[in-house]
C-alpha cells in the first residue's frame, strides 16, 4: 500500500469509545472518516448531525458493501467482536478491536489467522501502553534503575458501568493484564481469582485477580464496580527504586521513589540481624501531553499503510484473553489456582522506545515503532 495512501476507516458502535474513535480519525493525518454504523437509530442522529458529510448506517453489512472503507474500528460490546471483525476481514478491510478482542482464545486465533492469510493489519485497543507515562516506566524498567522487579500492585475502581453480559474481570481488567505483560515482557503461568456478585447474580462486580509469573514475579489487579471514588493506579515495586503511576493525576501521573529495603550479607546472633530501610529522594518524570488514543489510532493507520506488526496485535489479543478465561475458570472453582494455557511464554518487547511527533505544532503525530527483536 501507498504510504501517501488516504485510509477510509468506519466505525461500528457509537456507545461510548465509539464517538471517540470517530473524533481522533475525522481529525487525523492519513485517514478520514468513511462511515458510522449502530443499532440504535438514536446514537446514528446525534454523530449524523456532528459529522454531515459522513455516512450513517444501522446494518454493519450495508455499510461494508455501500461504502468504499480500507479499515474497521470495532467499538461494540465484546459479544460482538467476533463477527463483525471476521466480517470485516473477509471483507478485505483492517480492522481495531477495542478490548478484550473477543469471546474466546478459539475466537481470537480464528481472527489472527484470518488477518494473516490476507495479509490485513489486526490490532487490539490495549491503550495504555500507548501513553507517554507507560512507555516511561518501560524505559525506567529497561534501564535497570528498578533493579529486580518484586510484584506489581494495581487497582482500576469506579461506580459503574454495569454490565449483564461480562463481569468485571472482563470489562476493567484487559487494561490491566495488557499493561503488566508490556511491563515485564512475559505472560503468567498460572491466576487465582476471587470475586463476588453483589448487584446482578452470577455477574461478579467485584473481583481480585492474582497472576503469577515463572520467574518468581507475582502482580495483582483489584477490579471494581462499586467503588464511591475513581482509582486508575498502578504500583511498580522493584529491589532498587519504586513507581506508583496514578492516571487519574492530570499532571504528575508517574512518580519514582528512591526506596528500598536492605537485608544484610549474613547475621551471626538474632541481635545482629537487622533489615535497613532506605528512604532515598523522589522525582515526576517530565511526560508529553499527547491522548493515548490519538497515539493508538495513528499506530493503527501507520501500520496498515506500512504493513508493520502492531504494537497491541492479535497475538497480544489473544494473551489477554488467555489469561481472562483463566481467570473465569478460577472464580468458577472459588479461586483456585488455574494455569494459563500454553504458559510460560517470553513475549516479545519492542527494543525501542516509542516517539511522537507534533503535526503543524498542535496535533500528535507518528507513532514511529522499533523493529520487534
Amino acid at each position: 500500500m501507498s504510504m501517501n495512501r488516504i485510509l477510509s476507516v468506519g466505525v461500528v458502535g457509537l456507545g461510548y469509545w465509539g464517538p471517540n474513535h470517530a473524533r481522533i480519525f475525522n481529525n487525523m493525518r492519513g485517514c478520514r472518516l468513511g462511515a458510522l454504523c449502530d443499532l440504535d437509530p438514536d446514537r446514528i442522529e446525534k454523530m449524523r448531525l456532528r459529522y454531515p458529510d459522513t455516512p450513517c448506517f444501522v446494518s454493519f453489512n450495508q455499510m461494508l458493501e455501500d461504502v468504499n472503507l480500507d479499515a474497521v474500528v470495532v467499538a461494540t460490546p465484546v459479544r460482538q467482536h467476533f463477527s463483525l471483525g471476521k466480517a470485516a476481514l473477509l471483507a478485505g478491510k483492517h480492522v481495531l478491536m477495542e478490548k478484550p478482542m473477543a469471546s474466546s482464545t478459539a475466537e481470537c486465533e480464528e481472527l489472527i489467522a484470518l488477518a494473516a492469510s490476507r495479509g490485513l493489519t489486526l490490532m487490539v485497543g490495549h491503550i495504555f501502553v500507548y501513553s507517554t507515562a507507560i512507555q516511561m516506566i518501560r524505559k525506567i524498567i529497561d534501564s535497570g534503575d528498578l533493579g529486580e522487579i518484586c510484584y506489581i500492585n494495581s487497582q482500576r475502581l469506579n461506580l459503574g458501568v454495569f454490565h449483564n453480559d461480562i463481569n468485571v474481570v472482563w470489562d476493567l481488567a484487559p487494561h490491566d493484564i495488557a499493561t503488566i505483560l508490556y511491563l515485564l515482557g512475559r505472560a503468567p503461568g498460572a491466576v487465582n481469582c476471587q470475586g463476588h456478585a453483589n448487584i446482578t447474580p452470577g455477574i461478579e462486580d467485584v473481583a481480585n485477580v492474582s497472576l503469577s509469573f515463572d520467574c518468581g514475579r507475582f502482580a495483582t489487579i483489584q477490579s471494581s464496580w462499586l467503588e464511591p471514588r475513581k482509582v486508575r493506579q498502578m504500583t511498580i515495586v522493584g529491589s532498587r527504586q519504586m513507581i506508583v503511576y496514578d492516571d487519574v493525576e492530570p499532571l504528575e501521573k508517574v512518580r519514582v521513589y528512591d526506596t528500598r529495603i536492605e537485608r544484610p550479607p549474613y547475621d551471626q546472633t538474632f541481635g545482629e540481624f537487622q533489615y535497613a530501610y532506605h528512604y532515598g529522594d523522589s522525582y515526576v518524570p517530565r511526560l508529553e501531553q499527547i491522548e493515548p488514543l490519538w497515539q493508538m489510532c495513528q499506530h493503527f493507520i501507520d501500520c496498515s499503510i506500512s504493513g508493520a506488526p502492531p504494537l497491541s496485535g492479535g497475538e497480544s489479543g489473544l494473551e489477554v484473553v488467555r489469561i481472562l478465561e483463566a481467570c473465569s475458570k478460577s472464580l468458577q472453582a472459588n479461586g483456585g489456582l488455574v494455569a494459563v494455557a500454553d504458559a510460560p511464554r517470553i513475549l516479545r518487547p519492542l527494543s525501542g522506545v516509542m516517539k511522537t511527533q507534533r503535526m503543524n505544532g498542535r496535533k500528535p503525530g507518528v507513532f514511529v515503532a522499533a523493529n520487534v527483536v
